[in-house]
């Protein structure tokens, strides 16, 4: 039986008990899936937030993953419903395309960041959920992809968005800078409306303020390379190194709460016990591996524009700070990938730690930025801090649905290739301009 918490109402209009206790059971593990993920989420958690007793639980639901699966398809159900209707809706009034998409973005927005916690724990913990809770619910979310594919086909079939490029990597754009809202916007101090608004202008216009000249600021994108290993060739480090990557690619992949001792040594391909050789406890690695991924691009990203010489205006410099960010996201190592990812479910204590190197990188855009504006390089309608959040909301979504490795494949993608595309995207925006 599927259950909306929002209106858990019988056929008669009235909620038995066991509806109500059923909903709040949903409400409680909406909240938990959406702040501390799937993984650390139990049955306990949720029966406190609840407020009743644990195995009253099992009356509702025989287990945390049929919870989930109610949860994950609340999430997205609504959401679907209510776009289809705003396409239908904008159809018979005849509105623009550019009227439109600003409905669909608020639409999105509203459920992703105020209407529940649903949407928002279905976005955060689906790309990592296990392949076998995540089979179901691939049809509803194809369907939704599918909503928005048709929109923007029709939209550059009539030649009003850019034809230069797919329609699969605009619509991952799109979704992508609005699904990253719910790291960093607060709904509760600020109107989702005024996000919609200016979110919808700046993906379809873009930053650029000579739009026609973008083209002309953006640096070749680097050939693709092999992944960089540091201290790889130490063989001193190998070991530790071998440890390091294993636990970023369990926590990138799985969740944080998913990397213990055992599982993080059977990754590496060692004995559990060999791994307190080098660490003395899982909390080390993890700080290590969230360390690496952030300094790391950090200096990277410092030295890519303290390049005056190959960088020498203000738009080129925005454009390499995108390049390298995709690149330390993808090629440089997968420490990058999983400071990004899972960053946003891990305890308060953990991230009080990184903050500081955060803010830092977060201060290193706010500057390139703050220059390009002062230079009328790009729009001055949009504060730095918002527009330096969609930008790395854009390039940070697409290691949810880029592989860099698949690039010999028909149909996809390499990293210079979508290097170039977000490229143009941030700087020139959706609509085809002539």
């Amino acid at each position: 039986m599927t259950t909306n918490p929002n209106n858990p109402t019988s056929a008669n209009g009235l909620q038995s008990k066991s509806e109500q206790t059923r909903a709040a059971i949903i409400l409680a593990a909406a909240r938990h899936f959406r702040y501390e993920g799937y993984t650390a989420t139990t049955m306990r958690k949720i029966a406190e937030l609840a407020e009743m007793e644990a195995g009253s639980i099992y009356y509702h639901f025989s287990s945390k993953e049929e919870i989930l699966d109610e949860v994950l398809d609340l999430g997205l159900r609504r959401l679907f419903d209510e776009a289809r209707h705003v396409l239908v809706e904008a159809a018979k009034q005849n509105l623009t395309f550019q009227q439109t998409f600003a409905a669909m973005v608020d639409t999105h927005l509203v459920f992703l960041l105020e209407e529940s916690d649903f949407t928002s724990a279905n976005i955060r913990n689906f790309p990592t959920l296990p392949k076998e809770l995540r089979r179901s619910h691939r049809p509803l979310r194809q369907a939704y992809s599918d909503l928005w594919n048709e929109f923007m086909t029709q939209a550059q079939d009539a030649g009003i968005i850019r034809g230069d490029m797919e329609i699969a990597p605009l619509r991952q754009f799109v979704l992508g800078a609005l699904n990253w809202t719910v790291e960093w916007y607060d709904a509760k101090r600020y109107p989702v409306s005024q996000l919609s608004g200016r979110l919808s202008k700046l993906l379809l216009e873009g930053m650029a303020v000579k739009n026609s000249a973008v083209l002309d600021y953006l640096p070749t994108a680097q050939p693709d390379q092999a992944p960089v290993k540091p201290g790889a060739g130490k063989k001193a480090n190998r070991t530790r190194l071998k440890i390091l990557s294993a636990a970023a690619r369990i926590i990138r992949d799985r969740g944080y709460k998913a990397a213990t001792m055992r599982t993080i040594a059977l990754e590496a391909g060692i004995e559990a016990g060999s791994v307190y050789y080098h660490f003395g406890s899982k909390e080390e690695i993890l700080d290590k591996v969230l360390d690496l991924g952030l300094r790391d691009l950090l200096e990277g990203m410092v030295e890519t524009v303290s390049d005056e010489n190959t960088f020498p205006n203000d738009l080129s410099r925005v454009a390499a700070a995108i390049e390298t960010h995709l690149k330390y996201l993808f090629r440089s190592s997968e420490f990058t990938s999983a400071n990004i990812r899972i960053y946003g479910q891990l305890p308060k204590d953990v991230r009080a730690r990184h903050w500081p190197v955060r803010h830092e990188y977060a201060k290193v855009w706010d500057n390139i930025l703050e220059e390009a504006q002062h230079s009328n390089s790009i729009r001055s309608d949009i504060k730095i801090v918002p527009l330096r959040q969609v930008m790395l909301g854009a390039l940070n979504w697409t290691v949810e649905w880029f592989d860099p490795d698949r690039s010999d494949q028909d149909g996809y993608y390499s990293l210079p290739e979508l290097t170039n595309m977000l490229q143009k995207l941030l700087l020139g925006g959706l609509l085809d301009k002539g």
